[in-house]
Formats: C-alpha cells, sequence, structure tokens
C-alpha cells in the first residue's frame, strides 16, 4: 500500500468519528482537536497530541513526562509498556485504536499511569513470554475493554453482578444518572463502538462512590474515578474476575431502541447470570 493510500485510508476512518455519541462526548473538546489534525496528517496529529502533553505534564508510570512518538520510533527490542514506563514516550500510530488510547491518558492520568507502572512491573519480573500471565491479562483487559460503572447504589452494582438486566435496565432506569453511570475508558471498546452493535460488551470496574457525585461536574467526577481507581488497582492485584460484562449499548439514554424493554428480551446480549463477583 502507498503512503498516499495509507493517508487516504487514515483520513476516512477518522472522518467516522460522531462526538453526538453519548460515550464519545466526554472526549469530544480535545478529541475534536485532534481529529482535525490527524485528518491533516501522521505529523500534525502527532504535534497536537504532544502540544497537549507539554500543556499538562503528565507522568507515565514511573514518572517520566508523558510524549507520544511514531510507532516506528520504538527500538526494536523494546516492549511496548516498558518503553513507556522507562521514557514517558508512548508509541502511537495513526489510527482509532491508538487516537482513544491517547485520549485516555488525558481523560484518566492517574489510572493509564497506574496500569503502566503494574504492566511495567509485571515484564520486569516475568519477562515477555507466549502469555501474558492472568495479572497482565488483566490489566491488559482493563486498557482495553473496560466501563467504569460509578455507582452510589449497592443495589444497582448487585444487579450488575448478578446479571439482572430486568433491575438494572428496567425497573431501576430511573436511577441512572442519578445513582449510577457508566464511562467508558477501554480504548479498543471505543473504537469497536464506531460502528455500534447490539452485543457489543464492556467489562463493567465498579466503582463506590457517594451520592454528590451525581451533582459533579464532568470534571469532578473524572477527577474522583481517577484517583480512586488507580487506588483500586494497586491493592490487590487485579484478576478477570473482578469485571462484570455490561452490553453496553443497553445503558440509558445511549441507544434509541433500548427505550423499548423488548431490546431487553434478547437472551443472546442480555444473558442470564452464572456467578457474582467482587
Amino acid at each position: 500500500m502507498s503512503a498516499l493510500t495509507e493517508a487516504d485510508d487514515a483520513r476516512q476512518v477518522f472522518a467516522r468519528i460522531d462526538w453526538r455519541q453519548p460515550w464519545l462526548a466526554p472526549l469530544a473538546e480535545r478529541g475534536a482537536r485532534w481529529q482535525t489534525a490527524a485528518l491533516a496528517g501522521y505529523a500534525p496529529y502527532l504535534a497536537a497530541l504532544n502540544a497537549d502533553a507539554r500543556s499538562k505534564a503528565l507522568p507515565t508510570g514511573r514518572g517520566e513526562p508523558l510524549s507520544f512518538i511514531a510507532q516506528d520510533d520504538l527500538p526494536p527490542d523494546a516492549s511496548y509498556e516498558a518503553h513507556i514506563a522507562a521514557t514517558g514516550c508512548v508509541p502511537t500510530r495513526h489510527n482509532l485504536h491508538d487516537f482513544f488510547n491517547a485520549s485516555m491518558w488525558f481523560q484518566y492520568p492517574r489510572i493509564k499511569a497506574t496500569l503502566n507502572a503494574l504492566q511495567a512491573a509485571q515484564i520486569e519480573a516475568l519477562g515477555i513470554g507466549p502469555t501474558r500471565g492472568g495479572v497482565r491479562d488483566a490489566l491488559t483487559l482493563f486498557d482495553e475493554n473496560a466501563v467504569l460503572f460509578a455507582c452510589a447504589d449497592r443495589a444497582l452494582a448487585d444487579a450488575l453482578l448478578g446479571f439482572d438486566w430486568p433491575t438494572l435496565f428496567l425497573s431501576k432506569r430511573d436511577a441512572w444518572s442519578e445513582r449510577c453511570e457508566a464511562r467508558v475508558f477501554g480504548h479498543a471498546l471505543l473504537e469497536k463502538l464506531l460502528s455500534p452493535y447490539k452485543a457489543c460488551t464492556g467489562h463493567a470496574w465498579i466503582v463506590e462512590v457517594p451520592p454528590a457525585y451525581f451533582s459533579f461536574d464532568d470534571e469532578q467526577r473524572r477527577s474522583l474515578l481517577d484517583e480512586r481507581v488507580a487506588r483500586m488497582l494497586l491493592s490487590p492485584s487485579p484478576t478477570s474476575r473482578d469485571f462484570a460484562p455490561l452490553p453496553v449499548l443497553g445503558v440509558p439514554g445511549w441507544w434509541p431502541a433500548n427505550e423499548s424493554p423488548a431490546f431487553y428480551a434478547d437472551a443472546a446480549v442480555f444473558r442470564p447470570g452464572r456467578r457474582n463477583r467482587r
């Protein structure tokens, strides 16, 4: 594929972003600027990311200042997470996957730095092998596919953990935005949601928040979640059992079809529970 064709393909991909979608709206202010830069080309895109990084002075996993480099600048013998922790430089391709990954460094810098530190420590302890191991698998799952489920009502968290979709989405529907909400963190999940489909499922990470959380503005909510989840990830080490599946288009207000109770009757998507989680 020629460089010109690759650039054309990249422009078509970035042009698909619709900031009106509720899962993208929290990213829109910065994201729209980055989108314009990405449509102009790879170099303007990296320049926009690095201008924001310099203005924020955010640390990566071991305190190095955050910056973004072209994927080809990652040394051939370096592992991705270890390189970020050691240098602060995030290898970034001109694609949506890495676009949303970069976005999360600004939305939730403490969470991203904690994930990076934990991944780098696992790599140092165990090396790079054919499998990641349980802790690295859970960290990667969080990074790629997590949905932060902020909740001030234990009954709602229990409904999510218990696959009790009628309670979570129907009888307690009015609780959404008043006692619970969902925020997509995983950058791979955000990429999938550029072409939404009913079975698209995130891995929900339940975060207890005070009732006052729902009177906070967006920045205050993100700051609280960022600090709280970063601490949660440190002790104990996360496992795959710490997540609960959440069909994201079932979130009230996120998809027009879910206004009908019949939407949730699809057992292939809204599956009955198998077990409880943490």
